[in-house]
């Protein structure tokens, strides 16, 4: 049975043993398809050739995240996420892969000429989890957001065959929006990790505060900031939306339906009159079956 991420940083045999590229490539695969997602990895409507693609690049993201959110310990956190960045950087200067998300994803990188920087951007964000916990104002979140998110835009866009300045601004709004829907979504997930995304000053103009926050309390104040919270995450993903028709129909599926997706949170969040501090709003199964058939009319319809 391969292992997850925490797993296998405990298993002696597969952190020493060698990784054939067939059994790389293996695990990646099990670890893009094992693992509970709001939507697959890919849907089946993805160019088949770019699967394996998609995986590799999952795996990594994967495994930077339990890097930083698994561990329980900031410090050790830091120390994994050096010897991950360090891990990568080999890779880019041209030295043999040990770890199997690295020897699966020297292929992908040398397909499609990916940069290092996307790679680079997303372990600098888990690494900035681990020393900042609160955000001021909306700059200071959606710097992180640049770091944490669109980096996983980019690199889908790259895989797709897209370069341009364009795509990647549209994308750019998109991942950030999805950043964003995923925080409102989790607020009582990332204060048991000692985590607040919401802009401090959104609690100052509103009269709520950390203390109200860490207690969960539901009052006026934080349906306020609620609102503008949700509001801002719903203009991005409005800016983005245009994406999904400059690309290719069967990448475009899959855009769309993140799209949708994170939008369907922020419709979820509205509808429990922004209290998530009483229940983490969730999408059905029913509901996500909704969002792939209406996705795949409207990129008929753009067809």
């Amino acid at each position: 049975m391969p292992l997850e991420p925490v797993q296998f940083l405990a298993n002696t045999e597969a952190m020493k043993r060698a990784w054939p590229e067939d059994q790389a490539l293996s695990y990646t695969r099990w670890l893009a398809t094992h693992h509970y997602e709001n939507f697959h990895v890919v849907s089946f409507l993805l160019p088949k050739h770019l699967h394996q693609d998609f995986y590799n690049v999952y795996a990594f993201c994967r495994w930077s995240d339990d890097l930083g959110d698994e561990i329980g310990d900031p410090a050790e956190s830091l120390r994994l996420l050096a010897w991950w960045r360090g891990l990568l950087h080999q890779l880019f200067d041209g030295q043999s892969a040990a770890h199997p998300v690295f020897v699966a994803l020297r292929g992908t990188i040398e397909r499609h000429g990916l940069p290092r920087e996307p790679f680079d951007n997303l372990i600098t964000a888990f690494e900035q989890d681990q020393r900042v916990t609160r955000y001021p104002g909306w700059d200071e979140v959606l710097d992180y957001c640049a770091y944490s998110a669109n980096p996983v835009g980019r690199l889908v866009l790259y895989l797709g065959g897209y370069r341009d300045e364009e795509r990647q601004r549209l994308s750019d709004a998109t991942c950030t929006a999805l950043q964003l829907a995923n925080f409102w979504q989790d607020v009582t997930v990332d204060l048991g990790k000692d985590r607040i995304y919401l802009p401090q000053h959104l609690f100052a103009r509103h009269g709520y505060t950390e203390q109200d926050l860490l207690a969960r309390r539901f009052t006026p104040a934080f349906r306020q900031v609620m609102v503008e919270a949700v509001d801002k995450a719903q203009q991005l993903f409005e800016q983005g939306l245009p994406l999904a028709r400059m690309l290719d129909r069967r990448l475009a599926l899959d855009i769309d339906l993140f799209s949708r997706g994170g939008m369907k949170v922020l419709e979820k969040i509205r509808a429990q009159d922004y209290n998530v501090l009483r229940s983490r709003p969730a999408i059905s199964k029913l509901e996500r079956a909704t969002l792939l058939l209406r996705s795949l009319v409207r990129v008929a319809l753009a067809a």
